[in-house]
């Protein structure tokens, strides 16, 4: 039998996983992107090393969410979205929230010291580096955005020296791009939000208008663009996988970034770009099919259409 008791204690819990926000997670699966590119990632073992690396990360970045939530509960609950979030709506206590952040550090670090040394000082360097974003860095505009995209490639890193393989300049370009062009699209979001609602959803909203960010838009899609086709027929990375046609690839690339920027600018619905991961079908069809194309280009070059 189901009482209202069970039903309350039930949406408590929900609103401290909410608090965790788990769906995030998906972020820390840019740590197996080395495996990938590398060629290695049927190897099970760095497979488990990286499997545990991303439950450490996940567990760091949770802490960062909970801190951040904290420091922003006041702007937070002027949000029309954000308000609904569990320490902004006052579902959970600050106090709790501040006993959460603690397990997740502690949690997040003993893992890592398990797993590797190295990757333990590349975790550290993500939470010391979140958290002054989270206490204020954030605030200032475009070292904002900077620090976002970092985070992303501390992920690389990680991925890396959790395998022990080496990371290419190009695809730490490549992830820093990619994650700046995303929070620029974020933060056109709060500059809409501002212009509908008169309210600045962060300071660091005073630095940015739509004129700068439709600009620095425009700019990273043919910068990454470029970057991309630069990969694939670089000298180095045709050497490493005895292939040309790794720019058959950059197809699907262009098409994502058209349908992030079609979301953008037409639907005005780019404020989470790990939202629109889980609901865009577009999207979803395009980065499963340039997965799939690499794939093959790369672990099957004998099939008859890449020869």
């Amino acid at each position: 039998m189901v009482t209202s008791g069970s039903i309350e204690n039930n949406k408590s819990v929900l609103q401290y996983i909410s608090l965790l926000r788990p769906k995030h997670w998906i972020k820390n699966s840019f740590l197996f992107l080395p495996l990938f590119f590398s060629g290695e990632v049927f190897n099970i073992q760095k497979l488990l090393s990286c499997f545990a690396g991303l439950m450490a990360f996940s567990f760091t970045a949770s802490a960062i969410y909970i801190i951040n939530d904290y420091m922003d509960i006041e702007a937070d609950k002027k949000h029309p979205v954000k308000c609904a979030r569990p320490l902004a709506s006052g579902a959970v206590s600050k106090k709790s929230a501040i006993t959460l952040f603690v397990s997740c550090v502690v949690a997040g670090i003993t893992i890592a010291a398990l797993v590797k040394g190295k990757f333990l000082f590349v975790l550290m360097l993500y939470f010391v580096m979140n958290l002054g974003y989270s206490l204020g860095l954030k605030n200032i505009s475009i070292l904002d955005i900077v620090l976002v995209a970092i985070g992303f490639v501390l992920r690389i890193k990680a991925g890396g020296v959790i395998a022990e393989i080496g990371i290419s300049q190009w695809l730490m370009i490549m992830v820093f791009l990619l994650a700046m062009f995303m929070a620029i699209a974020k933060r056109r979001d709060d500059v809409l939000i501002k212009l509908d609602s008169g309210l600045d959803m962060r300071k660091a909203i005073k630095g940015y208008n739509l004129e700068f960010l439709n600009a620095m838009l425009s700019l990273f899609t043919g910068i990454i663009i470029i970057a991309y086709i630069m990969y694939t027929i670089s000298p180095e990375v045709m050497q490493h996988w005895n292939t040309y046609r790794l720019y058959y690839t950059a197809l699907f690339v262009i098409v994502g970034l058209m349908r992030y920027l079609q979301i953008t600018f037409i639907e005005k619905d780019s404020g989470s770009p790990t939202d629109l991961l889980y609901k865009d079908k577009f999207l979803q069809a395009t980065l499963v099919l340039w997965i799939i194309s690499f794939y093959l280009i790369i672990y099957l070059p004998d099939v008859s259409i890449f020869k």
